[in-house]
């Protein structure tokens, strides 16, 4: 939302800058710069991930960064097009704060993108933190099918497959019926053929 308010200045390019950055890198090459840099050089927090809090830092950050990097550019042009409707127009003219704006009005009409990006992101950490998991030696489902995959276990990649397509579909029903919540119009069947 700052870059959208603060389009075309410094800031805007700044944070742009940054998520062009941060889109463009893979979880494993994020992954291994965090390694080397925070754990190796700097020493702040472990190289494998464990069981503590600090454990947990990196993996999480080396999954975060490439894809704060996609919402920062959806989230933009979500209130950029919403700040360019009139009705915002129409609430400053009567001197409502900007503030108010932003996160009553603006914010909630753009909800709706904000709701598909997280489904879509739910989707994506799912099927891709395998890399990020062997990276971090951190045992989940990522590490589990990568094993399965070296083993030739069919049967568990067979089992893998068909939970993450039904996790698919769940959160893609929870998406579509999150929208009748969120958007009006969908409530009273305006503008849905």
């Amino acid at each position: 939302m700052l870059t959208a308010v603060k389009q075309n200045r410094f800031t805007d390019y700044f944070i742009r800058f940054l998520s062009f950055l941060g889109n463009s890198l893979p979880n494993f090459l994020v992954s291994l710069l965090l390694l080397y840099y925070i754990s190796y050089e700097l020493g702040w927090l472990p190289v494998l991930a464990n069981d503590s809090f600090k454990g947990l830092i990196l993996p999480t950050l080396a999954l975060a960064i490439p894809m704060t990097g996609k919402y920062i550019r959806q989230v933009r042009a979500a209130v950029l097009e919403q700040l360019g409707k009139s009705y915002v127009d129409g609430a400053v003219s009567r001197g409502v704060r900007e503030g108010t704006v932003l996160f009553k009005d603006v914010l909630r009409n753009a909800m709706l993108t904000i709701v598909t990006l997280l489904s879509l992101s739910i989707g994506s950490l799912l099927g891709g933190t395998a890399a990020v998991e062997r990276i971090f030696v951190w045992r989940g489902m990522g590490f589990m099918v990568m094993d399965a995959i070296f083993a030739r276990d069919y049967p568990v990649i067979q089992a893998f497959v068909v939970w993450m397509a039904v996790i698919y579909v769940v959160i893609n029903l929870i998406t579509d019926l999150s929208y009748y919540l969120l958007d009006p119009r969908m409530r009273q069947g305006l503008g849905v053929r």
